[in-house]
């Protein structure tokens, strides 16, 4: 188990280090050959030390690696747009929680996410109204007339965050909830009622899929708690499952674990109602909200 940053470097480091190697130098002569000390690539390859887009550019260059794709993603690992501006989300970063901001930047990176939730809605196809009420509930023990303004910062984080469902090539959701998402009151009937009908929405976009765990199926495999799976495009032994916990992330990136927690999965959406039975579902409960 890794924090995110961790997971970050070593992959970045395992990836520049077999590219390397198929290049066929040693780590002294990629060092000669971009002007630097050999020991700044041997901390590089083995994730001690992180890594500047330039300087992964400058890598990718002298081991002749011209695949588009690839550089885009080692760039992106690297932590920064590929024209070394800060993301997003860096704006926020005397506010967020360091996992927090690593999780934003694996999910703007993946291309899939397979998320079970067993308690809210995921934050992707939250509301504003929605999100405010579980937000506060999270904050309340702020210090006294901090917690409004904070809760309105982490909402406007969270509605930013939903801008990879929109994008020219949007992030691919499929999404497990336990019935028990759906039943809980959250903010309210009206704020719940406006969340059902969100859930409907999203539920028929093409890169969403959305599927309920009813209660009638019992005991499941996620009973012991929610996790998000990231895929990233092309590159499979770059996924990596999120756990979060109260105070902090915990990052699994071992192939066992990895698969695992997709076979977990895959029997959780076999267990679930179908993506057309779940709209049913969510509008029977909308027509009761």
């Amino acid at each position: 188990m890794q924090h995110g940053p961790a997971v970050r470097r070593r992959k970045l480091g395992a990836e520049l280090r077999a590219l390397r190697a198929l290049a066929g130098l040693t780590s002294g002569q990629a060092a000669r050959l971009v002007g630097w000390h050999q020991s700044k690539v041997s901390r590089i390859e083995t994730g001690r030390s992180g890594v500047r887009p330039a300087d992964v550019r400058l890598l990718l260059d002298a081991y002749g690696v011209r695949d588009p794709e690839l550089h885009e993603l080692l760039v992106l690992l690297a932590g920064s747009d590929d024209d070394g501006r800060q993301r997003w989300w860096h704006a926020y970063r005397s506010i967020l929680p360091s996992t927090y901001s690593d999780f934003i930047s694996l999910e703007s990176q993946a291309g899939a996410m397979r998320t079970l939730e067993n308690s809210v809605v995921p934050g992707l196809l939250q509301t504003r109204e929605y999100a405010r009420a579980v937000t506060r509930a999270a904050v309340d023990a702020a210090p006294d007339g901090t917690a409004d303004a904070l809760v309105e910062v982490l909402v406007k984080v969270r509605l930013a965050r939903q801008d990879v469902l929109r994008s020219n090539t949007p992030l691919r959701l499929s999404a497990v909830l336990d019935e028990a998402v759906l039943r809980r009151t959250v903010g309210g009937p009206e704020v719940m009622a406006r969340q059902l009908e969100r859930l409907k929405e999203a539920a028929h976009l093409p890169h969403v899929r959305l599927q309920v765990l009813p209660f009638g199926i019992g005991a499941h495999i996620g009973v012991t708690g929610p996790f998000v799976i990231f895929s990233f495009p092309n590159r499979s032994d770059l996924d990596v499952v999120v756990l979060d916990h109260l105070t902090s992330s915990l990052y699994l990136e071992q192939r066992e674990d990895l698969q695992s927690y997709e076979e977990a999965f895959d029997s959780l959406q076999g267990q679930a109602l179908s993506p057309e039975d779940t709209l049913d579902f969510i509008a029977g409960l909308a027509d009761g909200a």
